[in-house]
């Protein structure tokens, strides 16, 4: 989005991008949780003033932490290099917008009528303590009038994943953005993710997996539609082995 004038205020709001962001997205009502994707809210180049900011942040909380970014090789630049791996990497898809969903007309003969299903590795991280979360989720989709590209299904799921979430809340969010631009009311999705909140902290639980299920229109209502889709997913999961 371009940047049409130079936003008004006081001389710290305009030197802050988070406070000029932070101001478009609460006049136009629209929340900004750690899961939600902000990009329509950002103009061009705010990516880059934005990670100058949070570089500057972390910085102070390393100094917090009572080490010496003076003197120790190993920490000379850390905050700007986590500032650029939280806003280009593993929170990317609050601040890019949706890769281009491609689609085609479903006019094989009389259309394809079978079941998908894509097998998608996933990388995200929990809203609760940043621990990376780590899985593969399996998109199960019964086409419409429509068939999106076979790589769309895993850049729309990596898109979801890139932002700070719950396993259970990202599971919603695949499926809701599948539907949207497949057109299909046919969709599961079953995801299996390793939580580092669990490994590295706390119980650390090294042999934890948590599974998570969404299931909509046939995927929900038809047990044998269910029962194809869990099928499909076992053969997958034996072919990766």
């Amino acid at each position: 989005m371009q940047n049409p004038l130079q936003e008004t205020g006081t001389q710290e709001s305009l030197t802050m991008i988070s406070k000029q962001i932070k101001t478009r997205l609460e006049r136009a009502g629209k929340r900004f949780y750690a899961a939600d994707n902000i990009a329509e809210f950002m103009y061009e180049g705010e990516k880059e003033q934005l990670i100058d900011e949070v570089a500057a942040k972390f910085e102070t909380v390393i100094d917090s932490l009572v080490i010496d970014r003076d003197n120790d090789p190993n920490s000379q630049d850390t905050g700007r290099r986590m500032a650029k791996m939280y806003v280009n990497e593993i929170m990317s898809g609050r601040y890019d917008t949706m890769p281009n969903p491609n689609s085609f007309p479903n006019y094989i003969d009389n259309g394809y009528e079978g079941m998908l299903v894509v097998r998608s590795e996933l990388k995200s991280v929990c809203s609760h303590h940043h621990q990376p979360v780590t899985g593969t989720a399996y998109i199960g989709i019964i086409a419409g009038d429509k068939l999106l590209g076979l790589s769309k299904y895993t850049r729309i799921a990596q898109w979801c994943a890139m932002r700070g979430t719950l396993q259970e809340e990202l599971n919603v969010s695949i499926a809701d953005e599948i539907q949207k631009h497949a057109g299909s009311e046919h969709v599961g999705v079953y995801i299996q993710a390793i939580h580092g909140c669990c490994e590295n902290r706390g119980i650390k639980a090294h042999s934890s997996l948590t599974q998570t299920t969404v299931l909509r229109g046939s995927f929900f209502n038809d047990p044998s539609t269910k029962k194809e889709f869990f099928d499909n997913i076992k053969l997958q999961q034996d072919f990766a082995c």
